[in-house]
């Protein structure tokens, strides 16, 4: 019954929010799609509660590339990018801050934790230009299924399936499934035992 009740919650949330998704994507053929998103998720962002997560998960399901309709997308969550994939079970903590990435199932995101969208995002090389005009790439973080990132923590790189990233961490360098790292940089202090 418990499972009917939210389906047909989800369902209502999802057409009262249309307007929004569909804004979003008449916008898009205008100004591109990840030009949009921070604006759309610093609004959705704002809702308080229950009822602000099922608006944020409902919408985002229509502008993300994935997003499932069976997540926790907390209040002050901010993303940058349309290339997003948030799948079944996942927790996103208060005052995250979601790159390009693909966070698998059932991941726990402790508040605010910062996936940024790899390393390269900014040349410095030339000195002669300001570092805002030297470009860069926004490379797609992957975040292994079953992953639980503590408070503050920062990933940069590719983190594997069953991890634990301990709180304020800095992530730079991938990290296999069933590792826990912690400090900054991030280092494997323990596997998890997987006999």
């Amino acid at each position: 019954m418990k499972n009917l009740i939210k389906s047909l919650f989800t369902a209502l949330v999802m057409i009262l929010v249309s307007p929004l998704y569909l804004s979003y994507h008449l916008l898009a053929l205008i100004f591109g799609k990840d030009p949009l998103i921070p604006a759309y998720t610093q609004f959705l962002s704002l809702f308080p509660g229950q009822t602000g997560n099922y608006i944020r998960k409902c919408t985002l399901r229509f502008i993300l590339s994935h997003c499932s309709t069976n997540t926790v997308i907390s209040f002050g969550v901010l993303m940058s990018h349309q290339d997003t994939e948030i799948h079944d079970g996942v927790y996103i903590g208060p005052q995250c801050n979601i790159g390009r990435s693909v966070i698998g199932a059932n991941c726990l995101f402790g508040s605010g934790v910062h996936i940024i969208s790899g390393k390269k995002q900014h040349n410095f090389d030339d000195l002669d230009t300001p570092i805002r005009e030297q470009g860069g790439e926004f490379e797609r973080v992957t975040i292994g299924e079953d992953t639980w990132i503590g408070n503050g923590a920062l990933v940069m790189a590719n983190v594997g399936k069953k991890c634990i990233i301990a709180a304020g961490s800095v992530v730079t360098q991938e990290v296999e499934d069933y590792s826990i790292v912690a400090g900054n940089p991030a280092r494997v202090i323990k596997k998890r035992n997987t006999a």
